[in-house]
């Protein structure tokens, strides 16, 4: 994996080399894994005009969660653990002749920022935007294994679950077994909160879980994702407790199926982002469900669990090949529940088959 990482800092350096300047701070969690293979807890990333550095406030632990270091950075450890690595980074940057220096901006408070140009007067400061997230978007195999790995564990933790008793047990208590669950297959831990909705609540986009009880007849939607080695997919599903669903049930499930299915097809190398969200979003509308539709179709995942691209209305963009995505339309009914049905696929090209699907747990809806 070494000189995977190496390209990916080499690709990034050309992109902060041709706007003029001459190394880079890389501080944003996920973006420093992507480069160093590692985010310690407080971790930066400094590509220099000499050589590349991790800079951390304490020594590395728990590789299994935060990853292994690549052996070609240089591991600087401060020596005071309270120490702000951002800072240290500024003046080894300027002690290595680097006049300019790229930051992310949007992850750096004002203070720091400030902190840093007090040990760097002479720094040039630049943003550095979205570069390495841009970098992020397409998935090379290594990563794609890992979200399929993720998928499985996902997959087996809700399918257990499935086969339980579930009437008479609150939504927190059901979000907790399945977090369990994820950790007992193999994952570092959940991807994100664990939502679980019955009755009302159910199909409620990131629904935080309660204490109601599952009922007979209810509505009950879960939304949950493994994290495996830092790489994150998500699925969502609904389900039907205890009895047949009633009509409004089955026409409402139909529905959201349909749009869910229409945007899945339309994950194609080219698509406009905002198509893939009108072919689940105008079967919605014109069902008389636009108010409340949440802000966007799905989303990207990778090492964070909302990523680019934004499947979304007004997102600008066209899909690639090899880009991991959620598609996941909803309807809630105030006072009645919903329906979210989401899977995790990856683009791919009608010839390979068209879009690969991570999350295989059935559709049907299932009266459990």
């Amino acid at each position: 994996m070494s000189e995977v990482y190496a390209v990916r800092r080499g690709l990034l350096r050309d992109r902060y080399a041709a706007a003029g300047s001459a190394a880079a701070l890389v501080s944003r969690p996920a973006n420093v894994r992507y480069l160093a293979g590692a985010a310690p807890p407080g971790a930066v990333l400094l590509l220099g005009p000499r050589e590349d550095v991790l800079l951390c406030p304490r020594a590395p632990s728990d590789h299994s969660v935060h990853g292994s270091p690549d052996e070609q950075l240089r591991l600087s450890i401060l020596p005071d653990p309270a120490g702000d690595p951002v800072v240290a980074a500024a003046g080894l940057a300027l002690s290595s002749d680097a006049g300019s220096l790229s930051v992310e901006e949007n992850d750096l408070t004002v203070a720091r920022h400030r902190a840093m140009l007090s040990v760097a007067p002479g720094l040039r400061l630049a943003d550095l935007g979205l570069a390495v997230q841009q970098l992020r978007i397409v998935k090379d195999e290594e990563e794609l294994a890992c979200l399929r790995i993720a998928a499985e564990i996902t997959d087996h933790a809700l399918g257990e679950l499935l086969e339980s008793i579930l009437v008479g047990r609150t939504e927190r208590h059901l979000a907790l077994e399945l977090e369990r669950r994820l950790v007992d297959h193999g994952a570092d831990g959940p991807a994100f909160p664990t939502s679980v909705g019955t009755g009302p609540n159910s199909g409620r986009g990131r629904h935080r879980p309660s204490d109601r009880r599952v009922e007979e007849g209810d509505f009950l939607s879960v939304c949950l994702g493994a994290n495996y080695r830092g790489y994150r997919c998500e699925i969502g599903r609904t389900f039907v407790i205890g009895t047949s669903p009633a009509d409004w049930q089955i026409d409402l499930y139909d529905l959201v199926f349909a749009a869910q299915r229409g945007a899945r097809e339309a994950l194609v190398p080219g698509a406009a982002y905002r198509d893939v969200d009108r072919a689940a979003r105008q079967l919605l509308d014109s069902a008389g469900h636009s108010e409340g539709l949440q802000p966007a179709t799905g989303h990207g995942v990778g090492l964070e669990i909302d990523e680019d691209p934004q499947l979304a209305p007004t997102a600008m963009g066209k899909l690639d090949a090899c880009v991991p995505v959620t598609v996941e339309p909803g309807v809630h009914l105030p006072g009645r529940g919903g329906v979210r049905i989401d899977d995790t696929l990856v683009v791919r090209p009608e010839a390979d088959g068209g879009p690969e699907l991570l999350t295989i747990t059935t559709k049907e809806l299932l009266a459990l």
